[in-house]
């Protein structure tokens, strides 16, 4: 466990040097201050408006820092060479590719809490607040959601360039958001091939709908039943232990050559 935490915090020194989380916290602090010095249509003064513009930037901004982030991580070893004398060392390529996603997933968790401080302050300088328990869940789920998402791009990347993995991430993560969700009612239209092909769809990817809990939190609906909660975390933990699976699985037996992924 002590060289999958080593290969983590390598991750998190990258993360810094690169300045990535910066960039992010400089638009949505300017993109929240813009919200408050705004009165658009009256909706300016909302609290609950700029709650909701700054929790979807807030996912948003985390998920494209997660995916970078993780989609990077083994394509730049094997393009720089570094996977060499890394896997020479006593390292299995399970705990390589766990603390990959380890250290992608801790740095990307840290960042969203500094995200939701940051809504939390400017909602403050409004005079508005958030219901506390109902905030604990929607962080604790939008964790648990990264955590599915570094193990989609991880999976991705064991056999892709970086800008591949992380566009195909991104593609299969919209389908998770956008399109999933809505099988039910387009199967209503659908038949034969076409049918039983989004029900495939609609099984074989995770539905990342339920870790979103803004909706609660902007309209103050109070917290979920802390039992459906539990029930959605275990669903979460599961993809993602399927999909680090899946990855160390595809990553095992691969062989190297210089230079093969420079691209």
């Amino acid at each position: 466990m002590n060289r999958t935490t080593t290969i983590s915090s390598v991750v998190w020194i990258e993360m810094i040097r690169r300045k990535d989380v910066y960039v992010l916290l400089i638009l949505l602090l300017a993109l929240l201050f813009i919200l408050m010095s705004l009165n658009v249509f009256g909706l300016g003064a909302v609290v609950g408006y700029v709650a909701d513009i700054g929790l979807v930037f807030a996912w948003l901004f985390s998920v494209i820092l997660c995916v970078s982030l993780t989609a990077r991580q083994l394509p730049q070893e094997e393009a720089k060479g570094t996977i060499y004398p890394l896997l020479a060392k006593p390292i299995t390529r399970a705990e390589l590719v766990l603390g990959k996603w380890l250290g992608a997933w801790s740095a990307s968790a840290a960042c969203t809490l500094l995200f939701y401080a940051v809504i939390l302050v400017v909602l403050r300088l409004r005079g508005g607040s958030l219901n506390v328990a109902c905030l604990a869940q929607a962080v604790l789920l939008h964790l648990v959601a990264l955590a599915i998402v570094g193990g989609c791009a991880l999976l991705c990347s064991t056999r892709m360039t970086y800008g591949a993995a992380a566009s195909v991430g991104y593609v299969v993560l919209a389908a998770c958001f956008a399109v999933v969700p809505r099988v039910p009612e387009l199967l209503m239209y659908e038949r034969g091939a076409s049918s039983t092909a989004m029900l495939g769809l609609y099984y074989a990817l995770p539905h990342l709908e339920l870790f979103d809990l803004r909706q609660r939190l902007v309209h103050d609906w109070g917290p979920a039943p802390w039992g459906v909660v539990g029930g959605v975390v275990l669903y979460g933990l599961l993809w993602a232990v399927i999909f680090i699976t899946l990855s160390w699985m595809a990553y095992r037996n691969k062989r190297f050559k210089r230079g093969a992924m420079s691209a």
